[in-house]
């Protein structure tokens, strides 16, 4: 027989604030720094899942935080600097994308997405709490964070910004000037076409067979769905007294595809690009210098006809 080792769950991650010592007040030659620092790593993995290769990730990065330095005094402290950051970040890699050819504005019709005429569920997520195989949930994160690179360009940057980087439902919607309705609706397309993704090539075992209406089962996931939504403990905490083991299950491998998303948000940022993007902020700062305190160039003294 088999033993199964415990499987730790990680903790969703949430964005942090930054230091209360980045203030508006602040010079930018000394905020940017601070905040390349605090939040630099993650800025660099995000810029990975954004853009999908490491040099557009590391110019992605680079313009932030040179956006960053120019826009300085256009941040009032209203927002938190990491979430100002992420909206630059998100935009600077839109951009990028649109540069490279178009945004591909795919939308998955929901019935594609849904379980209903699914026959199987995943084993791991079969397993008792905790005691699923270590290989096969291994698996299935990496499935999951192999996908998040194929959607959709609109559906994978709000699932990157909501369930990477940990921002708020508010927050991502104030980054992408979109509607808060039209956020949730691409979030949830998005973590129901990675667990579609994330189930295909799993190891499966019959699933049981549905004790509700349809219609009982479609308002428990969008209660699913919505907890998610509010990244708190909710997001688990479905009330399993009205879960059938079927639901039970959809539910688990939707745990799964937000775990592989955790696992992804911390990363680190290559030194070369750190010291590439505070030696650029500290010539542009020199040169803003310099321009301020360069003597003003009068005019010359027009000579007196005699």
């Amino acid at each position: 027989m088999t033993s199964r080792a415990t499987v730790s769950r990680p903790v969703p991650v949430r964005h942090a604030a930054s230091p209360a010592v980045v203030s508006p007040d602040l010079p930018a030659s000394v905020a940017i720094p601070r905040l390349l620092d605090v939040h630099g790593p993650r800025i660099f993995s995000l810029g990975l899942r954004l853009c999908g290769n490491r040099d557009d990730a590391q110019d992605m990065v680079q313009d932030t935080f040179l956006q960053a330095f120019r826009r300085w005094d256009t941040f009032r402290g209203q927002a938190d600097a990491g979430t100002w950051l992420y909206t630059i970040a998100a935009r600077s890699c839109k951009a990028r994308m649109r540069r490279k050819g178009g945004t591909d504005r795919r939308m998955p019709a929901v019935s594609q997405l849904m379980p209903w005429k699914e026959t199987t569920i995943m084993e791991v997520a079969a397993a008792a709490e905790g005691q699923e195989d270590p290989a096969e949930h291994r698996e299935a994160l990496a499935r999951v964070q192999r996908e998040i690179a194929r959607l959709p360009e609109h559906l994978r940057v709000v699932i990157v910004l909501k369930e990477i980087a940990g921002l708020s439902v508010e927050d991502v919607a104030s980054a992408l000037g979109l509607a808060e309705g039209t956020v949730k609706t691409r979030l949830h397309r998005g973590r129901l076409a990675l667990r579609k993704a994330m189930t295909a090539r799993a190891a499966s075992t019959p699933a049981p067979a549905p004790i509700y209406e349809k219609q009982v089962c479609l308002d428990l996931l969008k209660t699913k769905l919505n907890a998610m939504d509010r990244g708190d403990a909710a997001g688990r905490k479905v009330p399993q007294a009205e879960v059938c083991a079927r639901c039970r299950a959809v539910f688990r491998e939707l745990d799964l595809v937000q775990d592989a998303c955790t696992q992804m948000a911390e990363g680190q940022m290559p030194p070369q690009v750190r010291t590439r993007i505070l030696k650029m902020i500290a010539e542009r700062d020199a040169s803003q210098y310099s321009a301020v305190t360069r003597p003003a160039r009068g005019r010359r003294p027009v000579a007196r006809s005699r």
